[in-house]
């Protein structure tokens, strides 16, 4: 990890009024996907544990950022889970049971969109289990996470934090592009109205859960851009990568010659051209 990624993480810098033009944050994010491949070979080959937490406020821009975080690294080292609703098989286990599948096994980094913590948010403030349930899961989390990490699992919980008035411009905006409104389901309009029912449910899994062996970090997204960056810049700084060294450049061989093979027509329907 290169003295800056970790002055810049530790730093905390307030982020400007003005969102950050597209051509500065292509830039840094061009220097940030290297350092996440270096990171990523150095997971492969020390047999490292990540796992990393994405919670935060509805359209506070966990997928964009997630796909931002792994859009040049290799889906066979950085897995994304994303579960479903619980069948009615998993909602008789153990609360946390089945997360425990998806953790990270050595040479993986796992990115849970959205985690274990839904009971602690949406299922709390939507009343999809009881006050006591959500108690019960914040008592006994700090434990289950204290495990995982004398595991070796190096973990990372994220809450991403949009403004009331940026969150309304992004929900209307998926209701006015045809692109994005898969994206608005009736559980984003359900919630929409309980802003502070979610702030409260925030705070007080902060407070439960927030240790010094998993600890919460804050991102502030209103500018998604400088968001992105933020948090991948604080996220390698946790991990203690050094770039592996590579003994030259690699050099491709010669192609084979062609000997008696021919081109000719294949046995293929050609996709249309129209561009």
């Amino acid at each position: 990890m290169s003295k800056k990624h970790k002055h810049d993480a530790e730093d905390g810098d307030t982020a400007s009024a003005e969102k950050m033009r597209r051509k500065p944050y292509e830039g840094e994010l061009k220097r940030l996907h290297a350092e996440l491949v270096a990171m990523q070979e150095w997971v492969k080959a020390t047999a490292a544990k990540v796992c990393v937490v994405f919670e935060g406020r509805d359209s506070a821009g966990k997928g964009g950022t997630i796909k931002a975080l792994t859009e040049r690294v290799s889906p066979r080292v950085f897995r994304v889970v994303a579960l479903p609703s619980p069948t009615d098989r998993e909602k008789s286990q153990m609360y946390i049971q089945r997360y425990v599948p998806h953790l990270p096994a050595a040479g993986e980094v796992v990115i849970f969109d959205r985690s274990w913590y839904n009971r602690a948010g949406v299922e709390r403030v939507m009343g999809f289990c009881t006050k006591e349930q959500t108690e019960r899961f914040l008592q006994m989390t700090p434990g289950v996470e204290r495990a995982m990490v004398d595991s070796g699992i190096i973990l990372l919980k994220y809450w991403l934090e949009v403004s009331e008035e940026e969150q309304t411009k992004r929900l209307q905006s998926r209701v006015d592009d045809p692109r994005k409104i898969w994206k608005l389901s009736d559980m984003d309009l359900k919630s929409y109205s309980r802003w502070y029912d979610y702030s409260r449910a925030r705070d007080a899994m902060f407070t439960a859960t927030n240790s010094e062996w998993a600890p919460w970090y804050l991102v502030h997204t209103d500018d998604k851009r400088r968001g992105r960056l933020n948090l991948i810049t604080h996220l390698l700084s946790q991990v203690p990568y050094t770039p592996l060294e590579h003994k030259s450049r690699p050099k491709f061989p010669s192609r084979q010659r062609p000997g008696s093979y021919r081109e000719h027509d294949v046995d293929a329907r050609p996709v249309p051209t129209p561009f």
